[in-house]
Parts: structure tokens; sequence; C-alpha cells
């Protein structure tokens, strides 16, 4: 539902004009009518003028008062504002589903973390928002695509639980790419708006790319298609998994990275070495994530109203007066 508002309220103060006039129209009839009734008989005032005005002679007045109230209210710059449809927020998470989490160092474990945080995510977003989902280890895959219907977002996210071998961050980065420019092109052929809506890749990672394309490559493309890449390093540099020969396999986080790939595309970069964290960091990127609104000014629609109601109030007293108030 749009809001209406002022650009200049204080402008407002004209309106003690036609609150001064109406009040000073009451005023002298309220006069005018004790004067005939304290010199002219009623039944003389038939005899000489029975086709009186009556009630019509108020209404020149009051459209005359109305066209002064419509604009004051002009004056003061009336704005509407609402969602801009067109400006929608395409939203890809990208999440590493690698061996590397099942790292414990986050309790229960990263990958159990970093589902529960993006859950919490859906929840802070903004209602018209589209999140897709991306998941990634040696390759990449799209779980989902961009939807308004996070509760589906949420079950896709929820089922997820292979992990593979590899990472492969580049070509999670240009799938979310792909995810985002088909979502606009849907967008593009929608009867209910026009123009390019803005896409955002979440990429959630601990570790490096060890396969596909580089992370360089991946960033050239994203600011190609003007889209920014915000990360979010995950874990900590104690994080290990166990050897299935035996002993167990550091795996730590490469921050840089992730730093790197976000400073290229123009996002931010994140880290969380914590469940509690990775909350928050998500937390606050759906908080960042806002449908755009404009105000539009409407003066000219109440210049148009005060015309109209000065041309009726002009017609009116012609047809009833002969003459113009």
């Amino acid at each position: 539902m749009n809001d209406f508002s002022f650009l200049e309220p204080t402008r407002l103060w004209v309106l003690v004009i036609p609150a001064a006039l109406a009040i000073g129209y009451v005023v002298v009839q309220a006069r005018r009518r004790r004067y005939a009734l304290r010199f002219t008989t009623l039944d003389l005032l038939d005899e000489v003028a029975p086709d009186r005005p009556g009630w019509r002679r108020h209404l020149t007045a009051v459209g005359l008062l109305l066209a002064i109230v419509v604009a004051s209210l002009g004056f003061a710059r009336p704005v509407v504002a609402g969602e801009i449809k067109e400006a929608q927020q395409i939203v890809v998470l990208a999440i590493d589903v690698s061996l590397s989490m099942q790292a414990e160092d986050v309790a229960p474990s990263r990958m159990e973390a970093a589902r529960e945080a993006a859950g919490a995510f859906l929840d802070t977003v903004p209602e018209g928002v589209a999140v897709g989902v991306v998941a990634f280890d040696g390759r990449a895959r799209l779980l989902i695509s961009p939807t308004t219907r996070l509760d589906a977002v949420r079950r896709t996210i929820e089922r997820e639980s292979d992990l593979g071998e590899g990472t492969a961050i580049g070509e999670a980065v240009f799938l979310g790419l792909d995810a985002i420019g088909d979502a606009v092109a849907r967008a593009e052929n929608d009867d209910e708006g026009s123009g390019t809506p803005v896409g955002t890749i979440v990429l959630l990672s601990d570790g490096d790319t060890t396969m596909g394309r580089p992370n360089d490559e991946a960033a050239s493309e994203a600011r190609s298609r003007n889209v920014a890449v915000h990360t979010i390093a995950f874990g900590t540099d104690e994080g290990f998994i166990e050897d299935p020969l035996g002993g167990s396999i550091p795996v730590p986080v490469n921050e840089e990275a992730l730093e790197q790939l976000a400073f290229q595309t123009e996002g931010r970069s994140l880290t969380a070495v914590s469940a509690e964290q990775l909350s928050q960091v998500y937390a606050d990127l759906g908080r960042s994530v806002q449908i755009e609104t404009v105000q539009t000014e409407i003066a000219e629609w109440f210049t148009g109203a005060t015309v109209a109601l000065l041309a009726l109030a002009g017609v009116a007293s012609l047809a009833w007066f002969g003459r113009l108030p």
C-alpha cells in the first residue's frame, strides 16, 4: 500500500487561509439571515422572490473553498511512496558442501551450522525478494531457482546433505550468475513490471578453489554483469576432518581468497567462526536486502483538481445566478 506524505510539510500553514475564509463565510451568512428576519416578513419575501437560490448559493462558495484547500495541499508538494516491482531483489545463496564442511570446530558441524544460519537468513529478507540456492563441492549445481516462495527454499536447504570432494567456488559464482540472469529474463517478460531486477550472490565457504574455473575469472564475469558477491569465510584454522586411512586432515579457512573475490565484485567480505556469528552475519545480510522504494510527486494531480473545482463552481454560478462567483 502506497504511503502519502509531503516534501514541504511546513507549507501546510497556508491551510489557515481557506479555514479563515470558511469561518468568515459562516459568520457573514449568519448575520445576513438575522438581518433578513429582522426587516423582512417571510410572506412578502416569497411574493417578491419566489425562486430564491436557497442552498444552491452555498455550493459555489463550497466549491471555491475546496479549490483553495486542494491548491494549498498541492503547494506542500504531495508525494506517494511505493515499492518498485521492477527493482526486485534476487539473491542466490551459494553454499559449500565439500567434505571439509564435516569439520566439527563449529558445533555440531560446519554444514549443520551453515544450514541453520541459511534458514535464519530467510527469516530476515523482506517480502518480495527472490532467493535461489546453489550447492558446490567439486562441481556446482542449482538446487532451486530464485523464487519468492521462501518456504520452498527453506525445505531445499534442509534436504541438502550430500558432501563431495573438491571446492569449485568459481563454478558456483558462474552458476549463480546464470540463475540470476534467467530470473531477470523471466521478470522482464512479466506483465506486472518492467526494468531490470537487482542480483546478489551470497557465498559461504571454508576453503580454496581446487576445481573448475578460478575465482578471478568468476569475479570478472560478475563485474561485467554488475552482480556483487558477498563472501562468508566460515570455520576456524583448527578445523579438521577424519582421514579414511586414519589420522586427521586439517581444513583451515582461506579468508584471503574469499576476501579478494568480494573485493573484486564490490561485495562484502565477512567471517564467522561460530554458529552464532554465522547466524548474525546472515541476518545482517538479510536486513541489507531491501526492495527499492521511490517517492512520486503528485502536485499536478492537485493542480488539476483545483482547476476542475474552480470550473464547476463557475459553471454552477453562471447557471444559477447568471454571473461568475
